[in-house]
């Protein structure tokens, strides 16, 4: 078999399994906070969701076109005509991003597939052809968009929370939590659909990164074939549940009531989705994390676990660098043999 369409076989399997992992590692933060106040059961809320985020991948393809030209030119990667470097350097970046996807979820910890990904294409790309094929004022927009989010995600959170108080300050507590439990299954549903229009773009985008390199599509376009396997193994790997990350997600960072979960995710949900309509890739798990620690701190600043939020941040710290490095050694390596 020719050896672009081999590694592009490859990288359609390795993106699709990439999507799949993402479904159970980064939608448990999509029904964290619904699973936690027992609003949904485990099982509902992970079948809800793989639903939503089905529909919410198959609706959308703004941010897979950015993916496919903002990070890297997929036309400067191969040399010549035959040249596989821009498959291989596809193909290595997907298997670090599942690799550290993998490591971070056994841990438990919520780590970002967006910053392992973006980090993981940089890292492979700068190892082939130096740090002059990087889309500079591409990448530089989503690096933006990977930065603020959280900070604008934690002042939506708590200025949502915020809100909350000053309407339902007169009324029972109990109450309002009751009732609230019911809402939050609306904005659980609501909340894994915009992470299907965001998060299930990017294996989109690398799959047609990886046509167009091997010379098999032209065009920023994504092709429908595309968007059906990226949503469906999304929904799949929804369907399988991430319980670790609902642990740390739902619990650890605070403890949350249902009128807690409702602020949430109607702040992460609005930036997410926000995010969408304007092509920018953000991530889904700092967008979520970061509103709750914004919903904490207008609740009572002492009710959020700080050392889990610091943990979390290190996390998002590290990734990007840690991906980039990994994907330029399988890059190596897998030069070796393709």
């Amino acid at each position: 078999m020719d050896s672009i369409l081999l590694i592009t076989i490859l990288v359609v399997i390795f993106a699709l399994v990439f999507d799949f992992i993402n479904g159970f590692h980064d939608t448990a933060n999509a029904i964290a906070t619904s699973v936690s106040t027992r609003a949904l059961k485990p099982r509902t809320a992970i079948l809800m969701a793989a639903i939503m985020n089905f529909v919410g991948a198959i609706t959308f393809v703004g941010v897979a076109k950015a993916l496919t030209k903002d990070i890297v030119d997929p036309f400067s990667l191969n040399a010549f005509e035959g040249d596989t470097t821009g498959s291989v350097v596809i193909l290595a970046a997907l298997l670090s991003a599942i690799v550290w996807n993998l490591l971070t979820w056994y841990f438990g910890i919520p780590s970002s597939s967006s910053h392992t990904l973006i980090g993981s294409v940089a890292g492979a790309a700068i190892a082939s052809a130096g740090f002059g094929v990087l889309n500079y004022a591409g990448f530089t927009k989503i690096i933006q968009a990977l930065l603020f989010s959280p900070l604008i995600a934690f002042v939506a959170g708590f200025i949502m929370m915020s809100i909350f108080k000053v309407i339902f300050k007169n009324h029972s507590l109990y109450r309002t939590n009751k009732n609230f439990r019911f809402v939050q299954i609306g904005t659980a549903a609501l909340q894994s659909f915009t992470h299907g229009t965001n998060d299930a773009q990017k294996a989109m985008g690398i799959i047609t990164l990886a046509l167009i390199a091997g010379g098999l599509h032209t065009g920023d376009d994504i092709p429908f074939w595309v968007r059906l396997a990226a949503a469906t193994a999304m929904g799949l790997g929804t369907s399988i549940g991430g319980y670790k990350i609902i642990k740390t997600v739902g619990g650890k960072i605070m403890k949350i009531r249902p009128v807690n979960g409702v602020a949430a995710d109607l702040a992460s949900a609005s930036i997410i989705f926000g995010a969408t309509l304007v092509h920018l890739p953000v991530s889904t798990t700092h967008v979520i994390s970061s509103s709750i620690m914004g919903v904490g701190t207008a609740h009572r600043v002492r009710g959020v676990k700080w050392g889990t939020a610091r943990r979390i941040v290190v996390t998002w710290v590290i990734t990007m660098p840690i991906s980039a490095v990994m994907a330029a050694i399988i890059y190596y390596i897998l030069n070796v043999f393709f």
